[in-house]
């Protein structure tokens, strides 16, 4: 009597077979797809990168027109007294972190969501992928016991 654990050389070799042509489809057409999805992706993260890299030249800027907008308020309140100069620096201040804090956020936000998106893909194509390969290979009632009788076996196995 044969044993459920020990398969004998046709099964082998058949499964082999599958195994090879499932492959052979995945190699011809998913694993393109993949990649070519994987490059876009990519592409677009590093297109967001140099518009963040964009976003804080741009705030560098800012942060040096407002470092000469202070300076000449400094210079003109001298006349004026202590107190508006003490005013006109904390309000540049307050002007420059807010401004820095925005793009601080829109950079963590667009790195965010470009992670987000790439994950989401990724796991969309997988489900996918794995939900045709198993629409395959239970398309008969003997095949699907079978499966359920394997998968039973192995969470039997699987330590507790």
């Amino acid at each position: 009597m044969p044993s459920l654990l020990t398969p004998d050389f046709g099964l082998l070799f058949w499964m082999l077979i599958s195994f090879l042509f499932v492959f052979g489809l995945l190699a011809k057409f998913g694993f393109p797809v993949i990649t070519r999805m994987v490059s876009e992706r990519q592409d677009y993260i590093s297109r967001s990168l140099r518009e963040a890299e964009e976003t804080n030249q741009q705030t560098k800027a800012l942060l040096e027109d407002t470092r000469q907008r202070q300076d000449e308020i400094l210079k003109k309140a001298v006349a004026d007294g202590e107190k508006l100069i003490r005013n006109a620096r904390e309000k540049a201040m307050e002007e420059t972190e807010k401004q820095l804090d925005a793009a601080r956020q829109q950079m963590v936000f667009l790195r965010e969501k470009a992670l987000h998106e790439i994950n989401a893909q990724v796991a969309l194509l997988s489900m996918d992928m794995a939900e045709k390969i198993l629409h395959r290979q239970l398309d008969d009632k003997a095949k699907e016991e079978a499966f359920i009788l394997q998968m039973l076996d192995e969470a039997e196995q699987l330590p507790k």
